[in-house]
Formats: structure tokens, C-alpha cells, sequence
């Protein structure tokens, strides 16, 4: 058995972002559309641990939604976490 064998990774994927108040939020209903601010060819950004790590491409196979990776990020700063501390 492989020592990292029990290691979970939560992975997320941003579609895009939007603003807006609270009350429009609390107002939206069954069906209503928020609007982001990508769009349908962009890459999205894959988060492993709130940590970007890749960039990819939305893809559809059969009833399944998926991500096709185009680029991985280096472990460099594309990889940090935006600390505002560091940047004083």
C-alpha cells in the first residue's frame, strides 16, 4: 500500500466570478442565471486546496461534465496563495 494512499485533495474548478448585492442574491429563484465574468473558451482555473494548479477547458462526455488540463501551473509563484501580508 502506497503511503499517500490516504491523503485526500479537495479539487475545485472556478468558472468564473461576478458581483453583486446581497438582495438581488436572496431575490434569485429556481432558474435564474448569474452572469460570470468568462467566457465560454476561457480556461478555467483548477484548484487543488484553494491552491491553483492547473488551467483547463470544460469539456461534456455523454451526461458527465469534465475538465480537460491545458496547462499545468509551475510550483512557483503562479502556485502561491495570494498572502496580502507578503506584498507590504
Amino acid at each position: 500500500m502506497n503511503r499517500f494512499d490516504d491523503i485526500s485533495v479537495d479539487i475545485s474548478v472556478v468558472l468564473g466570478k461576478s458581483e453583486m448585492p446581497v438582495h438581488q442574491l436572496l431575490r434569485m429563484g429556481r432558474g435564474a442565471v448569474i452572469e460570470l465574468d468568462t467566457h465560454e473558451a476561457d480556461d478555467v482555473k483548477i484548484m487543488a486546496n484553494n491552491t491553483p494548479v492547473a488551467e483547463g477547458q470544460v469539456t461534456v462526455v455523454g451526461d458527465k461534465v469534465g475538465i480537460v488540463i491545458t496547462k499545468v501551473l509551475q510550483r512557483a509563484v503562479d502556485m502561491r496563495p495570494v498572502n496580502m501580508e507578503d506584498r507590504i
